[in-house]
């Protein structure tokens, strides 16, 4: 089992900055990946950056240059600092860990942390 706990979201206005923080509890050597996922109303929940134990990261093409992701591991901890915010960048963000034991593997959630960005 593995918890996360979100924190950093708000309201900010464009062109601004916002930090979110997850930390991850429990069984956390099995994580393999961690990563941020947002969800905008009406939409999909799509990827936003990943970051796998081994240091390899991925970013959504929208985000590129403006957003990263980074991980403490002494403090279990993921990070996605967000620079340069646009009004899409709405939506919640979810923390997520891919955990992977005995040949199996499944997804964990954080609640979700809303990030509101005005024009």
């Amino acid at each position: 089992q593995v918890q996360l706990v979100e924190s950093g979201g708000g309201l900010v206005q464009a062109e601004g900055s916002l930090r979110l923080s997850c930390a991850a509890s429990g069984s956390i050597f099995s994580i393999s990946r961690m990563g941020w996922y947002r969800q905008a109303p009406g939409k999909q929940r799509e990827l936003v950056a990943s970051i796998t134990t081994g240091g390899n990261i991925n970013y959504a093409e929208s985000v590129k240059g403006r957003f990263t992701i980074s991980r403490d591991n002494a403090k279990n901890t993921v990070y996605l600092q967000m620079n340069s915010l646009k009004p899409e960048d709405t939506a919640v963000y979810y923390c997520n860990a891919f955990y992977v034991r005995l040949g199996l593997s499944r997804n964990y959630w954080g609640q979700g942390t809303q990030v509101t960005v005005s024009s």
